[in-house]
Parts: structure tokens; C-alpha cells; sequence
């Protein structure tokens, strides 16, 4: 089935967008690997004549964070602490700084589409690529690792250094464009 031509916009109503993040350090115990939602944000996906995607923009707003889920911990999560998880994520990680991608190459493969283009967050414009699947129903998923230093952010540190945020985290995409 192949994808209708134009310009598609996506939000929250057609898919979903996550951040895991996981914890490391002497007392990893106490913290929470944890399950965020990006609620807002807006995607852009143009199809060619062909149904290949050409391109794609995306746009998060670093203030609709929120914690869904902190996994692994000696104790569950508070409302108290989802609270203050997003006020470090929106103040002390990100900035307040909307992130952004826009591509400038996409290369279809079988059930594939590599995605080359440049990511801004946390004020820091970089040269990013990415792999996602592409289904034939219109469906685009995959999990992104990004290093959070090369952004120039400093993973979140607790309790003296004791219990850090890995570097790496995982963003993990999943759309549904419409189909023709």
C-alpha cells in the first residue's frame, strides 16, 4: 500500500514520542529508569509522487515532558517527585530550548528509511541520522539512541554524583502516516 503524496501533519492524535532514560552510579538503587512522554509536539512528513518520503521536520516542545513511568526503583514514584523530574528536565537539562529536526537526505531501504539531517536541543545544533522502520500500512517506528553530551548537556547528577543519568538515552518514535 503505498503512501498518499503531499504533506502530512503528525501530533500526539497520529503516534507516539518517548524518552528513556536510565540511571547508573554507586546508588542507581534509590533512582528510577524512567518512561517520558513528549506531549506536544508537531511533525511534518512529505511524500513524493512515488509514496517515498522526502522529508521530514519535527518540533517538541522540552516543556510537555512528562514522567509516565519510573521503572526499577527502591520505591515508586510521587507526584512530588514526577514534579520535580520536569522542572530538572525543562530547567537544568534542556533549558527551556524547543527541540527540532530537519532532514536533509532520506534514504528508503527494504522496510527501511535512514534519515540524515540536523537536530537541535538544549541550544546545540548538530548533524544527526537515524534509522527507522516503514511499514507498509504507513506506520514509521524505531528507537533512537542520542548521547546527551554531544549536545553539549550534562546528564543529571544526585546525591553528591552518587546517582547519574547515563549519557545515552533512547527516543523512541512511533506514527502512523495515512495510507493510499
Amino acid at each position: 500500500m503505498a503512501l498518499h503524496s503531499g504533506t502530512h501533519e503528525l501530533g500526539p492524535d497520529h503516534g507516539t514520542l518517548e524518552v528513556r532514560t536510565y540511571r547508573e552510579g554507586m546508588a542507581q538503587k534509590v533512582g528510577h529508569d524512567l518512561i517520558i512522554d513528549v506531549t506536544r509536539w508537531t511533525a511534518s512528513v512529505e511524500v513524493g509522487q512515488d509514496g517515498a518520503v522526502a522529508a521530514v521536520e519535527l518540533e517538541a516542545d522540552a516543556g510537555s515532558l512528562q514522567v509516565r513511568e519510573g521503572r526499577r526503583g527502591v520505591k515508586p514514584l510521587s507526584d512530588r517527585d514526577r514534579a520535580e523530574i520536569r522542572k530538572n528536565i525543562d530547567g537544568k537539562v534542556l533549558g527551556g530550548q524547543p527541540i527540532s529536526f530537519r532532514s536533509g537526505a532520506i534514504e528508503p531501504g527494504d522496510g527501511r528509511l535512514s534519515i540524515e539531517g540536523e537536530l537541535a536541543m538544549a541550544g546545540t545544533s548538530r548533524p544527526a541520522r537515524f534509522e527507522l522502520d516503514q511499514a507498509a500500512d504507513g506506520r514509521i517506528s524505531g528507537t533512537l539512541s542520542l548521547t546527551q553530551s554531544e549536545w553539549g548537556i550534562k546528564p543529571y547528577r544526585g546525591l553528591m554524583g552518587a546517582l547519574k543519568v547515563r549519557d545515552a538515552v533512547e527516543v523512541i518514535l512511533d506514527v502512523r502516516l495515512p495510507s493510499g
